[in-house]
């Protein structure tokens, strides 16, 4: 029987248990959250004269906790209109009602028998076949069903989700002893297809995969660092982007989750694995201890290894801890002569061979915490998993790191990573030399198209699972690509369908870009079906190259920037009048001119998490790539019989005048960004391009037809321009925007009114374009552009427009 999940039931209202229950409802499921009564009333509810028999009162706990969900930052939910989606109750009155849910996820206090009870309470009620499963991190899947029933154990697992919930995304499965094969395969597919996740199965093992080896990495790093005397800002700039890791890092990333959280599981580790062969590294080195005992929590509690201190001018300002002294003190800068050579390498696996050997204490840290990192997780299988790439997995999905261990073994070869390692005192597991005299020379390899990583049972390179799913362009840039040059790779999907990839810094829309985006619509419209705009970067596109246009600008080469605006805006109109469909896939930032180019796609394929806007007006311009004109036209096609017209083109005035931009794909359909019946939202991100090659296959399938170029567009004239000039005056006089603020917004209003047409009136795309690019170009003349422009460039964001 198809399995399918239509309402859930999520028991536990925390912190964990709202982020669940919201991510639920993210992708469109109805939810139960259900938590305790209250046993005493609040000051609050005393006042009204409630009582606890009140339902205000007897839901208080779940209702305070979901609200205080949904006002955090980041949210947890797309949209707040999605928060209908969750009912709440508590587990005397509305226990009864899990009867009516597909899947039931405990989430309740991490004590074995508050869990057992909620499961006893729970089995009262709960329909044979109802999935049900716990969000423990660390407490054994197999006693927490003992004594349960046959059909309750059969369908019982642990299902971790990783906090928070929706942007986070491993999520093991760890089947308890009598789980069914049918309940574990389900929920990994579940995993992957529909919330978005990183589905790995893991053993019934101590903090199972993903905090075994994470929690390893960061103690070890933690002696390592007394051992080394460095300071926290040294280990930070060393375990940062430059080895693909978050901007905070080490210690800041500690502070935002909070020391607590660290030493719950370390402490756990060190009790519940005596037999490791690292145990001792799981115990708290003296400064973790002593800031434990501080209250020096991290963000929670206002300090932690960094503390924002407020001067006496009102100003604020960062201090750090010192480890020896623990006491705080002014930054100190770390510069290191082993990351100098990497400024260079783009491709963060490059950088791990050069990083290893360096000279400095650089290079001494990485060979120690690597040798490190290494060793214990080839030592943790068949522990924790019989297959190493899930170790890779979960590392990735569950702390964010672009490469797990065996991927950066694999990158500095691992036969030189063995040699590295006994240099420090470590040896790889057993099964490594096996593989390397087996005639395997690395873990991982990539044939036709698909990774392959070495089995160990089998002592042979085996497909990856799940692969079919997903297209990725690193393991077919080479043997596909049909057309380069540096911005662009245009590569060969199949089936007919093309895709373009940008592959410019930060993936910025210059004249190489355009030059590829163009070749890649002559090459499609002459031998292919369809054409895909994506890449794997991590961010879609930051807009266009404005370090070009301020050039252009202080040499006042008008002629040349006006060509090079008219190449922008003609390359957006052959996306959309192509003679084959496009497809644009953006994913997180897709800013500027990249949101230009999904506003002229035949269709946008949107990663769930993607934050889209037209934010020219922050650098002194008006969108000039045919985002002002998008916009007029996506107004006009609102206007109904007997609309006020204006207060639609306002609100589109407002997306572009505002910069907004969206914290989800979904938020901005609320702005027509995306267009509802048309643009569509993936919420795992490997399965977008495969997707998006899909659509775009079906659209020439059912016989796409090249559109008619628009000349129906509706402009309001002097009457919309008014308005609007009335508008900013106010503003102005206000004191609410600048003066420059002011000139750049009448500019925008003249555009979108259609100039000073004496009424409405129906104009080409064109005509709009026109009227764009000339206010694009009198914008950029304006002193004050001229030092946002700079001011950008001077703080290093050269390619934001």
């Amino acid at each position: 029987m198809k399995r399918r999940i239509n309402k859930v039931a999520v028991v536990g209202s925390g912190i964990m248990g709202s982020g669940i229950a919201c991510h639920f409802a993210n992708i469109g499921v109805e939810v139960l959250l259900l938590d305790i009564v209250p046993r005493e009333l609040n000051d609050k509810e005393k006042k009204k004269g409630l009582t606890l028999e009140d339902k205000a009162v007897r839901n208080r706990i779940v209702n305070d906790s979901l609200q205080a969900s949904l006002k955090s930052k980041p949210s947890p939910i797309y949209h707040q209109d999605f928060a209908r989606r969750i009912k709440t109750g508590n587990l005397e009155d509305d226990i009864s009602k899990v009867s009516e849910v597909d899947w039931i996820i405990e989430v309740v206090v991490e004590r074995l028998d508050i869990k057992q009870q909620v499961f006893e309470n729970l089995e009262k009620h709960r329909k044979e076949g109802t999935l049900i499963t716990s969000n423990t991190s660390g407490i054994p899947i197999q006693q927490m069903s003992k004594g349960r029933s046959e059909d309750f154990q059969k369908h019982f697992c642990g299902t971790h989700f990783f906090n928070p919930p929706r942007y986070l995304r491993l999520f093991e499965i760890i089947p308890g002893p009598k789980t069914s094969e049918d309940v574990l395969q389900f929920l990994n597919e579940y995993g992957e297809k529909f919330l978005g996740k990183t589905s790995v199965v893991a053993k019934d093992t101590p903090a199972f995969i993903g905090n075994r080896v994470g929690i390893f990495s960061i103690m070890s790093l933690f002696h390592t660092v007394k051992d080394m005397d460095m300071t926290i800002e040294e280990v930070d700039k060393l375990t940062g982007p430059v080895i693909g890791r978050q901007k905070s890092a080490t210690f800041r990333t500690v502070d935002v989750v909070g020391l607590d959280t660290l030493v719950h599981v370390a402490n756990g580790l060190y009790k519940g694995v005596p037999n490791d062969e690292a145990h001792d590294l799981f115990a708290l080195p003296d400064f973790i201890q002593t800031m434990m005992d501080n209250k020096w929590l991290g963000s929670k509690t206002g300090q932690g290894f960094y503390k924002k201190i407020k001067k006496d001018d009102g100003s604020s300002e960062i201090k750090s801890l010192d480890l020896n002294k623990l006491e705080y003190r002014d930054q100190k800068k770390a510069n290191f002569g082993t990351l100098e050579q990497t400024k260079t390498i783009d491709k963060v696996e490059d950088r791990f061979e050069v990083l290893i050997n360096g000279k400095d204490k650089a290079g001494e840290f990485y060979r120690k915490n690597f040798s490190a990192l290494f060793a214990y997780a080839s030592n943790r299988i068949p522990e924790i998993t019989d297959e190493f790439y899930k170790i890779d997995d979960a590392m990735r999905a569950g702390f964010g790191w672009e490469h797990g261990p065996f991927q950066i073994w694999n990158a500095i070869g691992v036969e030189k990573g063995i040699e590295m390692m006994n240099a420090e005192g470590y040896e790889p597991a057993a099964w490594v030399n096996e593989m390397l005299e087996s005639g395997s020379k690395s873990f991982y390899t990539v044939k036709n198209g698909n990774t392959y990583y070495y089995d160990i049972s089998k002592k042979e390179q085996v497909k990856v699972p799940g692969q079919d799913a997903f297209i990725i362009l690193d393991n077919i840039r080479e043997s596909k690509d049909v057309f380069k040059n540096s911005g662009v790779v245009v590569e060969d999907l199949g089936d007919g369908i093309l895709n373009v990839e940008f592959r410019s810094k930060m993936n910025s829309i210059g004249g190489d870009v355009l030059d590829g985006i163009n070749k890649a619509l002559d090459i499609a419209e002459r031998d292919y079906q369809g054409l895909v705009v994506a890449n794997n970067g991590k961010n879609f596109s930051v807009g266009a190259n404005i370090g070009m246009i301020f050039m252009m600008a202080v040499e006042q080469e008008y002629e040349e920037l006006n060509m090079a605006i008219k190449y922008f805006q003609d390359t957006m109109m052959r996306m959309r009048y192509s003679s084959i469909p496009t497809v644009a896939a953006p994913h997180a930032m897709t800013l500027g001119g990249g949101c230009e180019l999904s506003l002229h796609a035949d269709k946008v394929v949107a990663a769930a998490e993607t934050y889209i806007g037209l934010v020219e007006f922050g650098v002194g311009v008006i969108p000039g790539g045919g985002g002002s004109k998008e916009m007029t036209v996506r107004a006009s096609d609102t206007y109904q019989k007997n609309d006020v017209e204006l207060n639609r083109l306002r609100e589109h005035f407002l997306t572009i005048g505002m910069a907004k931009v969206s914290t989800s794909a979904y938020e901005a359909f609320d702005t027509n960004i995306l267009q509802k019946g048309k643009d569509i939202v993936v919420v795992n991100p490997d399965r977008q391009l495969a997707i998006a090659k899909k659509h775009a296959l079906l659209m020439a399938e059912n016989g796409y037809t090249q559109p008619v170029h628009r000349t129906d567009i509706k402009v309001l004239g002097k009457q919309a321009l008014g308005a609007f000039l009335v508008g900013t005056d106010q503003m102005f006089a206000g004191k609410y925007i600048s003066e420059h603020d002011k000139k750049i917004a009448n500019k925008l209003a003249y555009v979108m009114a259609g100039g000073d047409l004496s009424e409405a009136s129906y104009v080409s795309e064109q005509y709009l374009l026109d009227l764009e690019r000339e206010a694009f170009l009198s914008l950029t003349g304006e002193r004050k552009t001229l030092e946002r422009l700079q001011h950008m460039l001077q703080k290093g964001k050269p390619l934001r427009n």
